[in-house]
């Protein structure tokens, strides 16, 4: 009977080699990409656990830099500062070398294999987008590949909703991207400094950068402080921040991107005085003057021509209070007697705001406009169109009186022969 019971088990055990051998050769003649399933099955596998251990190592070097950050910002005479400098600047580096593994053995792993979010796939990109610059751009590259990393970070733990880290980390976070985002201002700051006389159009893109990295700083810098109440400084500035606030809203015209430049430039000489410094500034208030004064003259429609009149009188008036003002250094002392008899004029008509408003702006811009066009008169740009404009509003204004051409000829004209 035991010997029957052996046999049976064998028998069954047969079969069953004989089934699975079947299967395996039905799954492997059937499907000639069997063994590139298994390989695409492990890499799925393989990265989520790639992630955890990424994301392991990023949110211990990420509270290492917190710690060295904290104790960097102490102002303890006990401590030796230089020490913790060192310190807190080995962590940093450490930190942004994690970021940069998980971009590289995460990220693109993710992307390539189809599997990667939208977030994602924009982080490579951008990733891309900065490295592009390292063999042009090296000293740009190097800040705005660490602004990258040390966004990206916070950005995940945004999307993970991780409050009290987050509160943690935003000291550190918003005192990093002062430094970085002042850094890269600094780097465009000597890029348009190498010519001070004049506003050259070979700068262009220059200009371009200044204006939109300053934008970036107040999207996601300035409001981040202003929510968080950062210091008591930046209170001062919400007003400023509501007034470039209302520039998001809707699509922007040619008039409004100046004005929103100037909006812009304004607050810059407020957080960037150094890294942005006033010879600088005045180069981007010259470059949105001359973009306004062109807007005015090629301007066909009054309505929108009177628009832009209007933006930039106000232009030319947060160029003087804003900058010229506080313009210590002048080319002459023959410039700096001059703008001193202007801003004397000046601050006599503003008396006026409070007893004559509408005096008052009319003063303003008479004052405005003599000046504007001296300056334009002395220049080799031709800027016929926009004077004739700015004349006939000195004759609206009773200032200038127009020449009427009241020579008449009467009689007969009779050719006269030369006499040879």
């Amino acid at each position: 009977m035991k010997g029957k019971t052996i046999r049976t088990i064998e028998k069954t055990l047969r079969k069953e080699e004989v089934n699975m051998e079947e299967r395996s050769l039905r799954i492997t003649g059937t499907d000639k990409t069997f063994f590139n399933k298994i390989t695409s099955t492990l890499t799925r596998i393989l990265i989520p656990t790639k992630i955890g251990i990424n994301g392991m190592l990023i949110s211990m070097k990420r509270n290492s830099v917190i710690k060295a950050f904290e104790n960097y910002m102490l102002d303890n005479e006990n401590y030796n500062k230089e020490e913790i400098e060192k310190k807190y600047d080995a962590a940093y580096e450490a930190y942004l070398s994690a970021l940069d593994k998980y971009v590289m053995d995460s990220i693109y792993k993710k992307v390539k294999n189809n599997t990667a979010t939208d977030f994602e796939r924009n982080a490579l990109s951008k990733y891309y987008e900065v490295t592009s610059l390292k063999e042009s751009e090296y000293i740009e590259y190097k800040y705005r590949k660490q602004k990258y990393l040390v966004e990206l970070d916070y950005q995940g733990l945004k999307i993970e909703n991780k409050e009290k880290l987050i509160e943690k980390y935003n000291k550190f976070y918003l005192s990093k991207m002062d430094t970085l985002y002042k850094a890269i201002l600094k780097n465009y700051s000597i890029k348009v400094a190498d010519n001070v006389s004049n506003y050259d159009s070979s700068k262009e893109w220059i200009y371009t950068k200044i204006f939109y990295t300053l934008e970036e700083y107040i999207q996601n810098i300035l409001s981040l402080k202003i929510e968080t109440n950062y210091d008591e400084n930046v209170k001062n500035m919400k007003s400023e921040y509501e007034k470039y606030e209302s520039y998001e809203v809707g699509k922007l015209d040619t008039r409004d991107n100046i004005e929103k430049n100037m909006v812009l430039l304004g607050i810059s000489r407020k957080l960037f005085t150094h890294s942005l410094p006033l010879i600088v500034a005045e180069q981007c208030y010259e470059k949105l003057l001359k973009d306004a004064r062109v807007l005015v003259q090629d301007t066909k429609m009054a309505a929108k021509r009177e628009r832009a009149y209007s933006m930039l009188i106000n232009l030319i008036e947060d160029y003087n209070i804003k900058l010229l003002s506080t313009k210590v250094y002048w080319d002459t002392q023959k410039q700096k007697d001059e703008y001193k008899v202007f801003w004397n004029q000046y601050k006599e008509i503003t008396k006026l705001k409070e007893t004559n408003f509408i005096e008052y702006v009319k003063q303003k811009e008479i004052l405005f406009i003599k000046d504007d066009m001296k300056k334009l008169k002395e220049g080799k740009t031709d800027y016929s169109k926009i004077l004739t404009y700015y004349k006939r509003k000195l004759v609206d204004y009773g200032v200038m009186r127009p020449i009427r051409n009241s020579f008449c000829s009467k009689g007969r004209y009779v050719k006269i022969k030369e006499v040879a």
